[in-house]
């Protein structure tokens, strides 16, 4: 003969409804005469309870689960990686509670760097970095006509000359620097 609900649940620290909903779920054995062997009763509940759950917070039936997705499963392992954890094998469900406040640390981190001006939109930055070498390529190409007859007339040179000479080489040199692909990692 096993102890009453009510007693049960006062040595669990939980509500006498919740070990009737566990009952009824089929969480916790129930004896014949309708007792509670604490025994049983603790390590069917401690089996069927997930981790970092409030006590007497019921569990969903193990058939109304869903499977997690192997990506889910990759980024648990990925992020506990790059941390210097362990993540091989079945991730367990505190390795994934882990990497989630790791998740939410980083993403708090960013957050603040954004707000103190540390980081950059990176489209925004894309688009002004091509903007300046657009306006650094015009500014070269329109140098030669510049300068060409100030130059040849220090050189004595024509001037015409002078200015096709310099274009053919600083579009030589131009295409020279187009050629290099950015690396945006």
């Amino acid at each position: 003969m096993g102890v009453s609900i009510r007693a049960y649940a006062r040595s669990r620290g939980v509500s006498h409804v919740a070990v009737l909903k566990a009952a009824k779920s089929g969480r916790i054995p129930l004896e014949a005469d309708g007792s509670i062997d604490p025994e049983k009763a603790d390590a069917a509940w401690e089996r069927s309870t997930e981790p970092g759950k409030a006590k007497g917070t019921a569990r969903p039936a193990p058939e109304a689960m869903k499977p997690v997705p192997e990506a889910a499963l990759g980024s648990v392992r990925e992020t506990l990686k790059e941390q210097g954890l362990p993540a091989s094998g079945n991730v367990t469900f505190v390795q994934a509670r882990t990497a989630h406040e790791i998740a939410k640390a980083h993403l708090a981190r960013l957050r603040l760097q954004r707000m103190k001006g540390e980081l950059v939109d990176r489209a925004r930055t894309t688009a002004l970095v091509f903007r300046l070498a657009r306006e650094e390529r015009d500014a070269w190409s329109v140098w030669p006509a510049r300068v060409a007859a100030l130059m040849a007339a220090e050189l004595g040179q024509d001037a015409h000359t002078m200015q096709k000479v310099l274009e053919t080489y600083v579009r030589a040199h131009l295409a020279e620097l187009a050629e290099v692909a950015p690396d945006f990692r």
